[in-house]
């Protein structure tokens, strides 16, 4: 029975471990602190709370593993976060677990276009900010060492939307001008293609054999504009449209525009089961919601 650590074990984490376990993988959860892993303690599988950030507890906390799967998340902090959760956890569970497949969950905001264009794998990755910059310096750390990296857009899912929270608070708007993309993905098609990465990393073949073909996006591959999000949930929810803002709103990881690709993890066998912002709202998250 193969053995695969989740070394982030929140939102994402969480689900993606559950799915391990069901498919009969021995699976261990690894949290920031002794709160988050009590708050798991019902969970079938072990949680326990160990700082990524401080080598020695990684490296005392290490067992053998076929599979570790960075997901931990920075919880929207500035650049010195960055490079503490993302990029020296990553080289410190390499050096803790040397033989073992590290599986990177990084963000298709590393894709700085701003056109509307699709972007794939092979598209340029040259983010503006010097978060997205730190991204990509873990992506290359990964990569060299063997590892895979999967580009996540946007998070949501029970409990999760950014974007339904602002329409339900009145703070959503709608940028002036052309439209703006966004890319999405619910937590349990991340948490799918998390284990379709790490059984086909284990199997090896050639999709998998070379940096280039080891970076995957995960979106839904249905990018929806940011006018049809809120007309769609106004409609839905019988409520007033947004407002359009006089001026394009500053976002933290930079006023990119894109449509993301993941045809490619597609070609690997990954079926969404959330295959649409609106399939996801109407039959997940929406029902979750407290309306």
């Amino acid at each position: 029975m193969p053995r695969v650590l989740i070394a982030g074990c929140g939102y994402v984490g969480a689900a993606t471990a559950d799915l391990f376990r069901r498919a009969n993988w021995e699976v261990e959860g690894w949290t920031s602190s002794p709160e988050s892993a009590a708050a798991l303690a019902a969970k079938p599988f072990p949680v326990r709370a160990v700082d990524l950030t401080d080598r020695a507890a990684v490296e005392e906390a290490a067992d053998l593993c076929e599979v570790v799967i960075q997901c931990a998340s920075s919880r929207g902090g500035g650049a010195e976060d960055y490079r503490r959760i993302y990029l020296q956890s990553a080289v410190h569970l390499h050096a803790a677990f040397p033989q073992a497949l590290l599986l990177f969950t990084s963000s298709t905001s590393v894709y700085a276009q701003s056109d509307g264009e699709w972007v794939t794998e092979e598209s340029a990755a040259d983010p503006a900010h010097e978060s997205g910059r730190i991204l990509r310096e873990t992506e290359e750390l990964v990569l060299a060492n063997g590892g895979t990296v999967a580009r996540l857009a946007g998070i949501y899912g029970p409990g999760r939307s950014a974007l339904l929270q602002k329409f339900l608070e009145g703070r959503a708007v709608v940028d002036p001008g052309s439209e703006r993309f966004v890319n999405q993905a619910h937590r349990d098609d991340i948490a799918a293609a998390l284990f379709l990465l790490a059984q086909r990393g284990l199997e090896g073949g050639a999709i998998l054999d070379s940096e280039e073909r080891r970076i995957f996006n995960v979106a839904d591959n249905h990018p929806i504009s940011q006018r049809e999000c809120c007309e769609w949930l106004a409609a839905r929810l019988e409520r007033p449209r947004p407002p359009v803002s006089p001026v394009a709103a500053k976002r933290r990881r930079g006023n990119s525009n894109k449509r993301v690709s993941s045809a490619k993890l597609h070609a690997l066998g990954w079926l969404p089961r959330f295959p649409s912002f609106q399939i996801a709202m109407a039959e997940s998250i929406l029902p979750a919601a407290d309306l």
